[in-house]
């Protein structure tokens, strides 16, 4: 079962997984695909051939344009915007229209889990890695590692992050457990892992 608003704008070539809501003025483009449980808010744009794991939810207004991928679970704010052009232009420099065979497209990925604040903007290419928390307005222009708390203009890394989304404790040299759920991390090399 799926609850699309009346209002929504779904391109018939869209695949909805069962389960997803999509509410008013949201708009899915041609060839995106959605998977079960997903929630795409008021006003957000998913851009054609944009994919979306399972249980996403992508808030109001939110711009995602192609070719981004969301792995499962992913948490898109509101306002938020993925790039799709390093190059931006809207003329040729002969003073022509560009068209879209005058750029590259190159997209945003954003890992398991992850989320991304609201205001923020993820600057293509770029990856966000898994359950990474990307703060409200922050400015992403590099890949971000995975469990990684980044925040800023542009983001830089400010700390750690669980699955539970909360900032991780440490526990001594190159160890932090969270405080919500008791997991246990280490890091090596500007890497965190789950023990």
């Amino acid at each position: 079962m799926m609850d699309i608003a009346t209002t929504a704008d779904i391109d018939p070539t869209a695949v909805i997984g069962p389960g997803s809501a999509i509410w008013h003025l949201g708009q899915v483009r041609e060839y995106a695909l959605l998977g079960p449980g997903c929630t795409v808010g008021r006003g957000a744009y998913i851009g054609p051939g944009v994919i979306l794991g399972k249980n996403c939810k992508v808030q109001n207004y939110a711009l995602l344009y192609e070719p981004a991928l969301l792995e499962d679970g992913v948490f898109v704010g509101p306002a938020a915007v993925f790039t799709n052009d390093q190059f931006p232009r809207a003329i040729n420099v002969d003073g022509s229209r560009k068209s879209a065979d005058d750029w590259v497209l190159v997209g945003v990925t954003v890992r398991t889990g992850a989320s991304i604040g609201a205001r923020a903007v993820c600057v293509a290419p770029v990856t966000v890695g898994r359950w990474a928390m990307v703060a409200a307005g922050a400015v992403v222009t590099r890949d971000v590692p995975d469990f990684a708390l980044v925040r800023g203009v542009p983001a830089r890394q400010v700390g750690w992050v669980g699955r539970s989304g909360i900032p991780l404790t440490r526990e001594g040299a190159g160890e932090f457990s969270c405080p919500a759920t008791g997991e246990r991390y280490l890091e090596h090399e500007g890497q965190l892992t789950l023990q």
